[in-house]
C-alpha cells in the first residue's frame, strides 16, 4: 500500500519569551496501514496515539523546537516505543522543556526518511528558529514545512533565535525552488502551495 497523509489538530499553548499563547497545531502522521511517521506530535498524546492506532511509529519528526511542538513529544513517543529525532541546532529550546537531555536522535540536511515506499527528505529551512526543517515528500507532491512557510507567507521572526532576512533566504532557496503545485502542509492553519506562495515571498525578498 502507498503512503497516504493524514491530519490531527490539536490544541494548546505556546510560550516563549515569557509570554503565552493559544494555539492550534497541525500533527501529520505520514505512512500506511503497518508504519508511519508523525511529525509534529502537540498537545494530546493520547489523541495522537489514537489517530496511530496499531502502527508502528518508526520515529518522531520534530520541525522545530519550540515548546508548542516538542512540549508533548516525549510523552507521545513513550506510548507509541518510538525515538525523538529533531536538529541539534534547537537544543537550547529543547533545553528549556527537557533540561540537561537531548532528542534520541538528529536530523540535517538531506536526511530521508523512508516509510511505505516514500522518501521524506529533510530541508534544513533556518529563520522561524535555527534548526527549523522541512521534510519533501516528493512522490506525494507535499513538503511539510512547519512553522517556516505558512498559507499566506512567512512564519513569525519576532522572537528568540529567529532573523526574517534568514527565513525568507531559506524558503527562497528551498522550498521556492520546488513545484509550483506542491502542496505546503503547515505547521498551523490551512495547507497552501508553493505557487501560491511565490509572489509574496518574491516581494518579501526584493524589501530585504
Amino acid at each position: 500500500m502507498s503512503a497516504r497523509i493524514e491530519r490531527l489538530i490539536t490544541s494548546g499553548t505556546f510560550s516563549l519569551d515569557g509570554g503565552t499563547w493559544d494555539v492550534d497545531n497541525n500533527v501529520w502522521i505520514v505512512g500506511d496501514d503497518a508504519q508511519v511517521y508523525v511529525i509534529d506530535p502537540a498537545h494530546n498524546p493520547e489523541a495522537i496515539r489514537e489517530a496511530v492506532g496499531e502502527r508502528t511509529v518508526k520515529a518522531v519528526l520534530l520541525t522545530h523546537g519550540h515548546d508548542d511542538h516538542i512540549r508533548h513529544a516525549r510523552a507521545f513517543a513513550a506510548l507509541v516505543g518510538a525515538p525523538v529525532l529533531m536538529n541539534p541546532a534547537d537544543q537550547m529550546l529543547w533545553e528549556d522543556i527537557y533540561p540537561g537531555t537531548t532528542p534520541d536522535g538528529t536530523i540535517t540536511d538531506g536526511d530521508v526518511f523512508e516509510v511505505a515506499g516514500t522518501q521524506l527528505a529533510a530541508l534544513h529551512t533556518p529563520g522561524h528558529s535555527p534548526g527549523s526543517m522541512c521534510f519533501h515528500a516528493a512522490d506525494l507532491g507535499t513538503v511539510f514545512s512547519g512553522d517556516t512557510l505558512f498559507n499566506g507567507g512567512p512564519g513569525a521572526t519576532g522572537r528568540s533565535y529567529s532573523d526574517f532576512p534568514t527565513i525568507v533566504k531559506s524558503i527562497s532557496e528551498r522550498l521556492m525552488v520546488l513545484a509550483p503545485e506542491t502542496v505546503v502542509n503547515t505547521g498551523h492553519g490551512d495547507s497552501t502551495t508553493v505557487g501560491a506562495e511565490a509572489a509574496g515571498i518574491a516581494a518579501a525578498r526584493d524589501g530585504l
